[in-house]
């Protein structure tokens, strides 16, 4: 029987919850994710618990505030000029707080995305912190495969 090493290549079902239940990420009603422990796809401390899992195992791990996506940060709470985020952004405009914007990295190789808490005429309040930093999150996970 297979079980999960550092590297290892997962076919699985998972879903990610936060305190008040509700799912972040839910694969269980669909197709089965499929991901390569170590590539970042998932946070190092959800990681970590796999390991050792044998294929065809289920789970349920809960995770301390801020143990699987770290503590939240005021300084990735940032006001960003408009200008930039209607260059920048993936937006189409007419933003409004909640609306999740993505931005790419500068070395246009990826992306980061922040949730606008604040608009005014000139600038936009985004909060670049993980939804779920600093809180406690539950992993629900069903192993299918593991190479």
């Amino acid at each position: 029987m297979n079980r999960v090493t550092p590297g290892s290549f997962l076919t699985l079902h998972y879903r990610l919850s936060g305190p008040d239940g509700e799912a972040v990420v839910d694969t269980f009603a669909g197709q089965p994710a499929t991901l390569s422990l170590g590539t970042g796809d998932l946070a190092p401390a959800i990681e970590a618990r796999l390991v050792g899992m044998a294929e065809g195992e289920s789970a349920t791990f809960e995770l301390a505030p801020g143990e699987a996506f770290g503590e939240r940060s005021p300084d990735l709470v940032q006001r960003v000029g408009r200008a930039m985020v209607e260059r920048l952004g993936d937006g189409a405009g007419g933003y409004q707080v909640g609306d999740v914007v993505r931005f790419p990295t500068p070395d246009g190789g990826g992306g980061y995305a922040g949730v606008i808490r604040e608009v005014d005429d000139e600038t936009l309040t985004f909060d670049f912190n993980h939804p779920l930093a600093g809180r406690p999150v539950r992993f629900d996970v069903q192993l299918i495969g593991v190479l």
